[in-house]
């Protein structure tokens, strides 16, 4: 299978005659990491699956009038963005709850979960980030999880790079107080 630029699977999608094959490719590309994005947001396996079929639809009915402003990995990561606070904002109105209680119970599902794979430590981390806000429980998974430059996520969220970089060092002093709090004996000769 030939290796195309976003731009030439774009140019193939809406000039090649087979809008599905390109598509496909499209899909091949970035579906797993739209899933882990997706899936550090919202936790549960099946959650995320849905949200990520939701993703792939948006993306099929919006590539016809995509514009090529933005990168084709940008646009298609602030759908699923989208998707994913759009799918917590349903299940907090869905079952009346404030979010606090919607993080206890992801936390909750995090512990059951058996895809989870990760160790104690992972497992803390997790819930760690559970405890942020939205918006930095985002800025935090896409910078920490995901390597993504503060102008990548800045593209996708349309927040300033300057107001990303305050969101993530605020989420890392949070976390690193509930280390402090939850795992005491990790900071014993730290003074």
């Amino acid at each position: 299978m030939a290796e195309y630029s976003d731009k030439e699977l774009i140019e193939l999608y809406r000039n090649g005659g087979n809008p599905h094959y390109a598509f496909n490719m499209i899909v091949a590309r970035y579906q797993e990491r739209l899933y882990w994005h997706i899936r550090k947001m919202v936790i549960s396996h099946d959650d995320a699956d849905d949200v990520l079929q939701n993703t792939l639809v948006k993306t099929w009915h919006g590539l016809p009038t995509f514009r090529s402003d933005s990168q084709l990995f940008t646009w298609i990561y602030r759908i699923a963005t989208n998707e994913a606070l759009t799918f917590l904002a349903q299940k907090k109105r869905r079952f009346f709850i404030p979010m606090v209680d919607v993080e206890k119970k992801l936390s909750e599902t995090l512990e059951s979960d058996p895809y989870f794979s990760g160790d104690e430590i992972q497992l803390k981390l997790q819930k760690a980030i559970l405890t942020l806000p939205e918006k930095q429980r985002l800025v935090f998974n896409m910078k920490y999880f995901e390597e993504m430059k503060y102008e990548e996520m800045s593209e996708i969220l349309g927040t300033s790079v300057g107001a990303l970089k305050a969101s993530y060092h605020h989420a890392v002093k949070k976390i690193e107080a509930y280390f402090h709090e939850e795992i005491p004996e990790l900071f014993v000769n730290e003074n």
